[in-house]
């Protein structure tokens, strides 16, 4: 069912870096997801009206909130997709992440009412008259909502989604509530015992953490997450693949929306080649990137001298102290300033915000540990915007 959807409604849905391809899977995942929440609404209202149980009353609004989240949804994708302009030069594509947390707080909001009501029916019991109709008709919503979770599930990770991934937990929440209102529907008579209040509640937990696992997934996405340690491997290999390429280090990367990656690095080359076959190397990877991965990468060069003794030497030392200090540290921009009299090492250490150690006493600890060797140095504290505190950009030296 969903590759012939896909098939019949998206066209060129093989390109999902496309926006416009995009924008086709999410307006069919909304259209879908109205027209079934919808259904599902009315069936379940009517049931729940009959039969005057508040669990089943509730979990049909729910099922109307999610309706209104894929109108959300359907809306998001469309202003998503409108190109950069002046006031937004990165684009529009953020707005996927706003739809999101609109859409959990609609749920926490529901979730909140439904506890309301749930708190009154626990004071003020009242039979539920239940029926094998109503049985099939909740059978029916979870079927139907396992069908949406799924759907939604794919499509998100194939297009890389964040408002499909939040509707699909939501509808997996909400297949979890509705077999809990099954439960209840079957047992109360049996135990005599009215358990539909507390169902109720149960929906309304169920719904309620659904909405916040979305709201903080999104909320991380719009305060600005690093790369992950995918991407991050990903961007390495891809410039490892040319000729004359050292090492690479300080990899910055900014997500402005899904498939929106800004990104800078620091690639080392060798200091005796040319400096302009070095800056059409450079350029050459940055146009390649951009055009493979659509990533928007600037590239700053660095060249590192290979056949220097006394500076190996240093530099090899070096890191001894600095993985002495502690073993997670990283060195980078290793120079060694000469003079007639003197030598200084200027360098960069590599802090994981993992390490127990604070930047002022690691810093006492290289600088204690280089003058008990007579050594001068210059050193910069460096943080990693890598998301994975455990991926480390390769050790290296640059001049």
């Amino acid at each position: 069912m969903q590759e012939f959807l896909i098939h019949r409604f998206v066209k060129n849905y093989d390109n999902i870096k496309s926006p416009e391809v995009r924008q086709s899977y999410g307006t069919m995942s909304s259209i879908i997801g109205i027209v079934v929440n919808l259904l599902l609404f009315t069936i379940k209202f009517v049931a729940g009206t009959l039969s005057g149980s508040i669990a089943i009353t509730g979990d049909a609004v729910n099922n109307l909130s999610d309706a209104g989240s894929s109108v959300i949804s359907l809306i998001s994708f469309k202003i998503s997709n409108k190109p950069a302009d002046l006031e937004h030069p990165f684009g529009h594509a953020r707005i996927e992440y706003i739809a999101a947390s609109t859409v959990a707080i609609i749920i926490l909001l529901i979730g909140v009412e439904l506890i309301q009501s749930s708190i009154g029916k626990i004071r003020h019991p009242s039979p539920v008259d239940f029926t094998w109709l109503t049985a099939g008709i909740l059978v029916f919503s979870i079927a139907a909502k396992l069908w949406l979770t799924r759907f939604n599930s794919s499509l998100g990770k194939r297009i890389g989604s964040t408002v499909m991934k939040a509707t699909a937990a939501d509808s997996l929440a909400d297949v979890m509530a509705t077999t809990v209102v099954l439960f209840s529907a079957v047992i109360s008579p049996l135990i005599g015992f009215q358990l539909d209040g507390y169902m109720g509640i149960a929906v309304a937990l169920f719904i309620m953490n659904s909405g916040l696992g979305i709201l903080k997934e999104t909320l991380d996405s719009i305060l600005g997450q690093g790369p992950t340690e995918e991407l991050s491997e990903q961007i390495e290999n891809y410039i490892h693949r040319y000729p004359g390429i050292s090492g690479i280090h300080d990899l910055v990367a900014h997500n402005y929306g899904p498939n929106r990656w800004f990104a800078s690095v620091h690639v080392e080359v060798d200091a005796a080649v040319d400096i302009l076959i070095s800056h059409d190397l450079i350029d050459t990877i940055e146009r390649d990137i951009m055009s493979e991965l659509s990533i928007h990468l600037v590239i700053h060069m660095d060249p590192v001298v290979k056949d220097d003794p006394l500076l190996n030497e240093f530099c090899s030392l070096t890191q001894g102290i600095v993985s002495a200090v502690d073993d997670s540290l990283t060195l980078h921009d290793f120079r060694l300033v000469r003079g007639s009299t003197f030598k200084k090492l200027v360098f960069d250490v590599n802090v994981p915000y993992d390490c127990k150690k604070g930047d002022q006493q690691i810093l006492d600890e290289i600088e204690f540990a280089l003058k008990k060797q007579h050594i001068n140095a210059v050193i910069t504290i460096d943080r990693s915007y890598l998301t994975s505190s455990n991926y480390k950009i390769k050790k290296s030296r640059t001049l």
